[in-house]
Parts: C-alpha cells; sequence; structure tokens
C-alpha cells in the first residue's frame, strides 16, 4: 500500500465506528444544511445526484412507532388471537380427520341395517370445537371450493363427500402426487347425474346382473367367475370405452381377469349371448386360437362413440 493512500485511510472520518456519527450530521444536513460546516456540506451535495433526499429519522422513528403500536394492541388481546389460532389448527385436523377416516361412517348400506361405527376424531369435541363455532369463518387451506367459508359449510361439505354413499380410503398412498391427485379428484364439485344418464346406468348394472343370475340359475356348478359384487365394472368400461373414442381413442385392448369376463364379452364387447350358453352346454365351433375354455376364449368387436368406432 503506497504512503499517501496508508495516510488517507489513517485520517478518513468513514470508519465504520464512526457510521453513526456521520449518518448523524447526514440527517442534520438535509433538515438544515447550514447546521454542519462548509467541508460537510460541499461533500453532502456532492453525493446528491438531484434526486429528493427524505430524512431517514423521521422515517425511523414512525417504523418504531408503529411496530410498537402492534405489539400493543396483540399484548393486550393475545388470549383472543391465540383461541383464534388454536380454532384454526382444529379445524385443519378435522378436516384431516375426515379425509383418513371418514369412509369407516360412509353409508354403504342402502338399507340403512348396518349400524355406522362412533369415530371419535370425526367429531368437533375430539378436536376442540363446539356448536358455537358453526357460524365461525375458517381458512380451508387445501379443501376443494372457497379458501375461507363458515365451519358449518365445511363440516357439511366434509361429511357429504367422505361419508356419502361412497367411502375414499387414500391416505395410505405414498405418491404425494397420486395423492393430491385423489384428493382433488374427490372433494371438486361434481355435477349431479341427469335422468338419462341415471336410467343409463341402471340399465348396464341390470344387464350384468340379470346375466350373473341367469347362468347361476341354468348352469349350476359350472364355472363361470361371477361378477356379482363388482357390477360396476360393466358402465364404467363402457364410461371409459365411450370417453376414449371421444377423445379419438381408435383400438383399446383389455387384459381380463377371469372374474367377470363373461359379462364383458356379453355385456360390453356384444358377444352373442346364444354363443355362451352353447359354450356352456359343450357346443362350439373349434378354432384355431388357444382358448381352451370359454372364459379363456378372446373376443373382438366394433363399439361406435361419439368420436367413431373404437
Amino acid at each position: 500500500m503506497s504512503e499517501s493512500l496508508q495516510a488517507r485511510l489513517e485520517t478518513t472520518p468513514f470508519f465504520g465506528g464512526n457510521a453513526p456519527y456521520v449518518e448523524t450530521l447526514y440527517e442534520q444536513y438535509l433538515q438544515d444544511p447550514a447546521s454542519v460546516s462548509q467541508a460537510w456540506r460541499e461533500y453532502f451535495q456532492a453525493l446528491q445526484t438531484g434526486a429528493r433526499e427524505v430524512p431517514r429519522g423521521p422515517v425511523e422513528e414512525e417504523l418504531l412507532a408503529r411496530a410498537h403500536a402492534r405489539r400493543v394492541s396483540v399484548a393486550a388481546g393475545g388470549d383472543l388471537s391465540h383461541e383464534a389460532a388454536d380454532k384454526q389448527a382444529s379445524v385443519i385436523r378435522l378436516i384431516g380427520g375426515y379425509r383418513g377416516r371418514g369412509h369407516l361412517r360412509a353409508r354403504l348400506d342402502p338399507l340403512g341395517l348396518a349400524p355406522l361405527p362412533e369415530v371419535a376424531d370425526l367429531t368437533l369435541e375430539f378436536h376442540g370445537l363446539n356448536p358455537s363455532d358453526m357460524d365461525t369463518v375458517f381458512s380451508t387451506v387445501s379443501l376443494g371450493g372457497p379458501d375461507r367459508r363458515p365451519l358449518r359449510d365445511i363440516l357439511e361439505m366434509l361429511q357429504r363427500v367422505y361419508c356419502g354413499t361412497i367411502g375414499f380410503e387414500f391416505s395410505h398412498v405414498s405418491d404425494s402426487v397420486e395423492r393430491q391427485w385423489l384428493k382433488q379428484r374427490i372433494e371438486e364439485q361434481r355435477t349431479p347425474l341427469t335422468g338419462e344418464e341415471r336410467t343409463e346406468l341402471l340399465k348396464e348394472l341390470t344387464a350384468a346382473e340379470g346375466l350373473e343370475k341367469y347362468l347361476h340359475t341354468k348352469y349350476v356348478g359350472q364355472k363361470r367367475f361371477s361378477l356379482e359384487g363388482g357390477d360396476s365394472l360393466i358402465p364404467m368400461l363402457h364410461d371409459i370405452v365411450q370417453r376414449g373414442g371421444a377423445a379419438g381413442i381408435q383400438e383399446i385392448v383389455v387384459g381380463m381377469a377371469h372374474r367377470g369376463r363373461l359379462n364383458v364379452l356379453i355385456n360390453l364387447l356384444g358377444k352373442s349371448p346364444k354363443e355362451l350358453f352353447l359354450e356352456f352346454e359343450g357346443v362350439h365351433e373349434h378354432t384355431d386360437g388357444s382358448g381352451d375354455v370359454k372364459y379363456h376364449m378372446g373376443f373382438s368387436s366394433d363399439i361406435k362413440t361419439p368420436g367413431g368406432n373404437v
């Protein structure tokens, strides 16, 4: 380091320890330039670039005063603030409880004969809430719908979605993306089915059940791998084919399990029931395929969809 530079550093007033002193001078200069010496006045004038300078002191004092007022306000209502925070946390736990255990109280018995179990963590009291909180507005966090709503509406939605006629059990899914996808589809507002759609579903379910009942009555003791208990597979596959065709899919290949295979052949792919009954009776045409029994044989067909044949 040169001697001239060393000398300047040794005599400069801009050491870290002098910062408060220099800032005080600058504040005085901004309020009244004549209050500082000529040397400092010239120095501060050289720093200015034409922009309007605002004294920092008054700004800091105002911010400190506001912060102090805020602390006093929070301290005065501290109990209420803590209670509100606790209630909000309770609502979040309530939502989590329904997502994880709401299926235990789902109304799966159409006759209403099976009693529903008592699940403690689905009650308000378990989470520190009570009926007086029903009209209080809380944040719904990640619950589908509006971000804030009364507890009454939150509870009504949770019971309708998770304790309705369908039970959802998905909290065990380890993949967070899959779990969030399921949660979103479950909680989003679904458009009710039209009368025509309900009628079509009933027809498909009746056809699925009717075939199983007939086979069980007509061919007692023969292997058929009944679809009974899983009848909704037929309208589900029908919907997949129709939506797939509308989306431009031209071919679908199904690797079908034994259970329900015969029902899918008849009620989805359109195989003739007569052919199936003949196979049950041991009368069927010999083919070059590898199918050796009626529930191994393959089948293919064209199904009409809004987007063309699939």
